[in-house]
């Protein structure tokens, strides 16, 4: 039976086009996987570093409702969320849980006058623009749009790809939030009189080139 099998094997071997298809199998599965690899560089999508301090998301927006722009103050109005400094942190834990390890951190780094070293988490390249209060004022979006479900994170970690490909995709889809801005008012007269649907982002230069780099 082994002979045989073997014998099987050799035949198998030595025909031109089984060996021939075997060859071809291989070159695409390492181009797909060569492929696959040069698309996922600068890809972070599941990021999710220890934190100097183990801050709890799921905790303090999820339990306890803490709007995102009470840490991240400039997320409403500024090109950058912003970090939370010490003494944001100090409005509540100068008086609650004090005796926490975590805690005491953030009292170590205010006597020695040293800033808490957060990692960053959601990083585009320098080469993209991206205005938080853009998106978030003017177009209305909710911060799980890009940053998934903060809300449920004990920590916290990149949901989405950021990739260009994935904001192409949400300029194309999503629709202009022109309620009570009377900067769309005649761009929407405009849209509606020449369009059947709702006006969407790439219908105001969202896929240009420049409004994301210049």
């Amino acid at each position: 039976m082994a002979d045989r099998f073997k014998a099987n094997l050799q035949g198998l071997a030595a025909n031109k086009t089984i060996r021939s298809a075997v060859i071809w199998m291989f070159i695409l599965l390492a181009t797909k996987a060569s492929l696959d690899g040069l698309y996922g560089i600068g890809v972070h999508q599941g990021y999710a570093p220890e934190q100097p301090i183990a801050f709890s998301h799921k905790l303090h927006v999820g339990e306890y409702e803490i709007n995102c722009a009470y840490c991240h103050t400039g997320v409403y109005k500024g090109k950058q969320a912003g970090i939370p400094s010490a003494n944001i942190c100090m409005n509540c834990h100068n008086a609650i849980k004090r005796e926490s390890p975590e805690i005491q951190k953030i009292y170590t780094a205010l006597e020695n006058d040293q800033p808490i070293e957060w990692i960053r988490v959601h990083n585009l390249p320098d080469l993209a623009y991206f205005n938080h209060a853009q998106h978030t004022n003017v177009g209305g979006l909710d911060c799980t749009n890009c940053h998934g479900e903060i809300s449920n994170m004990e920590v916290v970690q990149q949901a989405k790809s950021l990739t260009m490909g994935w904001c192409i995709d949400c300029h194309r889809e999503t629709n202009v939030n022109g309620k009570d801005n009377a900067y769309y008012d005649q761009l929407m007269d405009a849209h509606t009189k020449t369009a059947a649907g709702p006006m969407k982002v790439e219908d105001i230069g969202g896929l240009e080139c420049a409004r994301c780099h210049y």
